[in-house]
């Protein structure tokens, strides 16, 4: 790891913001009545990259004038490849570091470009085609495995061998503000003769990470692993909501269901993995010896601290449930998406891979009320003194990511959600924020 040195930006960045300069993380954003588009953060602002392509700011680089950040998602830009991510980023930085007058010295432009972030809507950050997510924490998968199959052998013989994963349900992927609905399903009580159908009663978070990838492959085509750097476009933070019950019931011999397709949020801005470089870091030893096509030449883990939060329904505070680190992931992003291809599958731009759940070593470091709560055993005392053994309807989570060294902090921003009861509930009222792809900061 070798934190960056600090740059300044003409733009005011509080301290400790989570976008700097050093960061430029991309997102789609609205204004009110105003189409959606692409912007970047920087500090407590939002560019405009479409204003700036319309007054041929990118001039040189593969993007100008293509209308890529006149778009509501960002697949097309994610489309062109790694030469032109570069590009921009590049252009970026020198258009917000004082080194360029092309848009500091040019107040028209400015006005145009240049908007609060408070009060802009954020919308989802891609049209995902495909969503996969993964079980890639040796620490989560003991944990289950532990309460699940056999404390003394918790890891199924094929663990330690390739990233397991599963394809997931892409159309319920929402951005961070979205209300959660608690989802109804079957269920089976331990001592019960028969299932039975009803709201989920064991409703969690699960802390993830997640990142798109670019520009695509043709079907067919494995992605070597030391090509996935020129695939991986950037990341986000990633609930992956589950229903407990409802998955212990179903997932048999197929694997998770409805017990996750109810919902699952991520946050609005994408960091890119140029701006996460500096806090690359080795990966954790894995024995046995993984295949060849999983062995990766570099570096392949990042230094990013991780936090969950609960507004607990009825508290006056939050509490904070949970301080991980995601660099102790056993499976790496890129190892995970060379498995994901070695079949041949192919890839679109605004695919969307998740992590798994991110849990560590100690018990403030677990990455699910399931594992923090040790099934129900031991309720989290909430400040009040009430406790939590899952969520309750009004709960909140909100989960926090940034990596920090050298002066500076690359921050992911937020990703909230908060628990509705069962849809359709007569005298309920609609969802207050818009709809599954819009978000409030």
């Amino acid at each position: 790891m070798n934190p960056p040195s600090r740059k300044r930006s003409w733009i005011p960045v509080p301290q400790g913001s989570d976008f700097p300069l050093e960061n430029l993380p991309y997102g789609v954003f609205s204004l009110a009545g105003g189409p959606a588009r692409i912007g970047v953060a920087i500090g407590d602002h939002v560019l405009d990259l479409a204003a700036l392509d319309t007054a041929g700011r990118f001039a040189d680089t593969p993007a100008a004038g293509a209308g890529v950040f006149a778009e509501d998602a960002l697949n097309r830009f994610l489309a062109l490849g790694r030469p032109a991510w570069t590009a921009v980023r590049s252009r970026l930085t020198a258009l917000l570091s004082g080194d360029d007058p092309a848009l500091r010295d040019e107040g028209d432009l400015r006005k145009r470009a240049l908007f609060d972030r408070g009060a802009v809507t954020m919308h989802l950050p891609a049209r995902i085609g495909d969503y996969t997510d993964f079980y890639a924490s040796l620490e989560h998968a003991s944990n289950v495995g532990s309460m699940f199959r056999d404390p003394e052998n918790p890891l199924l013989p094929n663990w330690r061998h390739l990233p397991v994963g599963y394809n997931g349900r892409a159309g319920s992927v929402v951005v961070s503000g979205t209300d959660i609905r608690r989802p109804m399903g079957q269920s089976k009580a331990d001592d019960a003769a028969a299932p039975s159908f009803g709201p989920s009663r064991l409703l969690d978070f699960e802390l993830e990470m997640g990142f798109f990838t670019g520009p695509g492959t043709p079907l067919g085509r494995p992605i070597p692993i030391a090509e996935t750097r020129d695939h991986v476009f950037g990341m986000v933070l990633v609930n992956d909501w589950s229903a407990r019950d409802i998955q212990k019931w179903e997932y048999i011999p197929l694997g998770p269901f409805l017990g996750k397709s109810f919902g699952t949020s991520v946050s609005p801005w994408v960091v890119p993995m140029e701006a996460l470089e500096p806090f690359r870091v080795p990966a954790p030893a894995q024995e046995p010896a993984v295949l060849p096509y999983l062995r990766d030449p570099e570096d392949g883990a990042y230094d990013i601290r991780l936090e969950v939060w609960l507004e607990a329904a009825g508290e006056t505070e939050p509490l904070r449930l949970t301080a991980t680190n995601f660099r102790g992931m056993y499976w790496t992003v890129f190892q995970q998406l060379a498995h994901q291809t070695v079949n041949g599958t192919n890839t679109r731009p605004g695919d969307l891979y998740a992590s798994g759940t991110v849990s560590g070593p100690t018990p403030d470091s677990l990455g699910s009320l399931l594992e923090l709560t040790w099934r129900g055993t031991r309720p989290v005392a909430l400040p009040s003194g009430a406790t939590r053994k899952f969520l309750q309807d009004g709960d909140t989570v909100v989960m926090r990511g940034w990596c920090e060294g050298g002066g500076v902090r690359i921050g992911f921003g937020e990703c909230r959600g908060t628990v509705r009861p069962v849809a359709g509930r007569p005298g309920e009222a609609a969802p207050p924020n818009g709809g599954p792809n819009h978000h409030r900061p």
